[in-house]
């Protein structure tokens, strides 16, 4: 008697462990894809943050650029009654939310005050002195401010060049036309405010034209300049509180992230649960400023699939290559008792090795369609009972289709049995009369197996959208299917035409996105059978034309 060859008896071993190795190498890949989906998710919650602020800035600072054209077309001459009502007329309290004012800093040098207060007193009526005293060369007091309230009149007069921060970004003004943004500040510190704000100020220069000696010549000279001063926590609190609220926590940094420097941080804490692994860092500049923005995901941040599919895709695995395992197993002691049985003529002996290889073939077979099937569920499933039930489903309508090339020695199956079978699985084995017609066709294995799979997900599909899921009968009055089917040629030649019609009183239309089911039944019927399907959505139900040709 022969025995089996030592490394035979290893190939359920070797079978587990590929499978398994498989099946945790695609759990693994579906948990990277799953944290890469959040991540990118989040990505994109974060830019819409982002873009939210900057559209807020820039809207104030084309108020800070209409101010300026104010000036300029008037040649710097504008009086306090003006400016007054120039900004009563823009509403800035409801139009223009955390811009604490505009106002003008007349640039005058070291020595040169009284002129100042004597334009203040006119303007305001009230003696408003130029503070506090300076070392520095140039003095640039607020001459003009709006809105103007009692909170904030005493802050004419402010020289805001005795500051360092806001000396810096003046600096910076004088030097050319463009707006410069000063480091984080504290609003009204230093003026005799009772309440201060953390916030930050943005200058630009204004340029007057000087009649020199020289007839007919003209130059240009900084008489000022115009600043808007912000407050950094309704400013960005009114930007990111519009609907829909964004998941994400917002920290705000002039410059470096530092405690020093942070002008933001939201109220809503960010979810401990995904500490810094979800992190997005963005760098923008704002009228000449670096800040650096941080989000974080708060608790409202939902994951685009559930993480625990992966771990179910993996379990499902371990459980697989286990039962591949063990069919091998019963694989290899049948095929013993085979070789026993026939182990007399050499016959026998190469009918066993046929058996052996074909066994092989289908496992392998199987477990490719399994796996596939696994993967593409688990990809489409917003949860586990979801990828639960349409993974069970599929696996049912393989075992329909197995059990009929079983009971027919993996010979032929025919084509009504295989259809009585998968929608018996959907609709219920009470089948009304007259919902098949057609000739007997006898299906070789691998057209059995991919037309029960692709019967499995037009009834499933007509079920979950079609008539037939709002009826509670679903082969009802209301709505009917009708499949039948034709032998068109002849030999070798041979072609099958089945058409699958569903009829109801609703208009069906074609779907916005083409899931896995329709994608399903495209790749078993175009790639597999080499055949064609044509869908028509018509005003009282679905009609489906599948051809596929015949072998032998």
């Amino acid at each position: 008697m022969d025995r089996i060859h030592p490394l035979k008896k290893l190939f359920p071993i070797v079978a587990f462990i590929a499978v398994a190795l498989i099946s945790m190498t695609m759990a693994g890949f579906a948990y990277f894809a799953t944290q890469e989906a959040a991540r990118i998710k989040f990505e994109a919650a974060s830019d819409d943050a982002l873009n939210r602020i900057e559209s807020r800035i820039d809207l104030h600072l084309s108020l800070l650029r209409s101010t300026q054209a104010l000036f300029d077309a008037r040649n710097g001459d504008i009086s306090q009654n003006e400016f007054k009502a120039f900004f009563d007329a823009l509403d800035i309290d409801n139009n223009f939310a955390g811009l604490r004012g505009i106002g003008f800093l007349r640039l005058v040098k070291t020595g040169d005050e009284a002129a100042v207060e004597r334009d203040i007193l006119h303007d305001f009526g009230v003696s408003h002195p130029v503070y506090p005293g300076t070392t520095q060369p140039w003095r640039a007091p607020i001459t003009l401010f709006e809105p103007l309230d009692p909170s904030n009149r005493a802050s004419i007069g402010y020289d805001m060049f005795s500051e360092p921060v806001r000396r810096a970004a003046i600096e910076k003004a004088m030097a050319d036309d463009q707006q410069h943004a000063s480091g984080l500040v504290q609003l009204g510190q230093g003026t005799g405010v009772a309440q201060t704000f953390t916030g930050f100020l943005v200058f630009v220069r204004l340029n007057v034209e000087t009649a020199p000696e020289v007839i007919n010549a003209s130059r240009s000279s900084t008489a000022g300049l115009l600043y808007a001063a912000f407050r950094a926590r309704d400013l960005f609190q009114i930007a990111l509180s519009r609907a829909p609220l964004l998941p994400v926590n917002t920290e705000i940094y002039d410059g470096a992230v530092n405690g020093d420097n942070l002008l933001f941080r939201s109220e809503t804490p960010p979810a401990p649960t995904f500490g810094d692994r979800l992190l997005v860092t963005r760098k923008v500049t704002v009228a000449g400023r670096p800040w650096t923005v941080l989000f974080r995901p708060t608790s409202a941040f939902s994951q685009p699939s559930s993480r625990a599919i992966p771990l179910m895709l993996g379990l499902f695995g371990l459980l697989l290559a286990g039962a591949i395992a063990l069919v091998a197993r019963y694989q290899e002691r049948a095929y013993e008792a085979a070789s026993r049985l026939h182990e007399t003529t050499e016959k026998s002996l190469l009918e066993k090795d046929l058996m052996l290889q074909e066994m092989k073939h289908r496992i392998k077979n199987s477990i490719t369609r399994v796996l596939a099937i696994a993967r593409q569920t688990a990809s489409r499933a917003t949860d586990v009972n979801e990828f639960s039930a349409s993974f069970s489903a599929r696996l049912q309508a393989m075992a329909a289709s197995q059990d009929m090339l079983t009971r027919s020695r993996w010979q032929k199956a025919d084509l009504a049995d295989l259809l009585r079978i998968e929608l018996g699985q959907v609709f219920g084995k009470d089948l009304p009369e007259g919902l098949l017609s057609g000739p007997e066709v006898l299906l070789d294995e691998t057209t059995t197996q991919a037309l029960g799979l692709t019967f499995h997900e037009l009834a499933t599909n007509a079920l979950k959208y079609g008539e037939a899921g709002n009826s509670a009968n679903s082969l009802g009055h209301d709505w009917a299917l009708k499949v039948d089917w034709s032998l068109e040629g002849r030999g070798r030649e041979r072609t099958l035409a089945l058409n699958w019609r569903e009829a109801g009183k609703k208009k069906v239309e074609a779907p916005a996105e083409t899931g896995f089911g329709t994608k399903l039944i495209d790749l078993n019927v175009t790639r597999e059978l080499r055949g064609t399907i044509k869908r028509d959505f018509q005003a009282d139900g679905l009609k489906v034309e599948i051809k596929i040709p015949l072998v032998g």
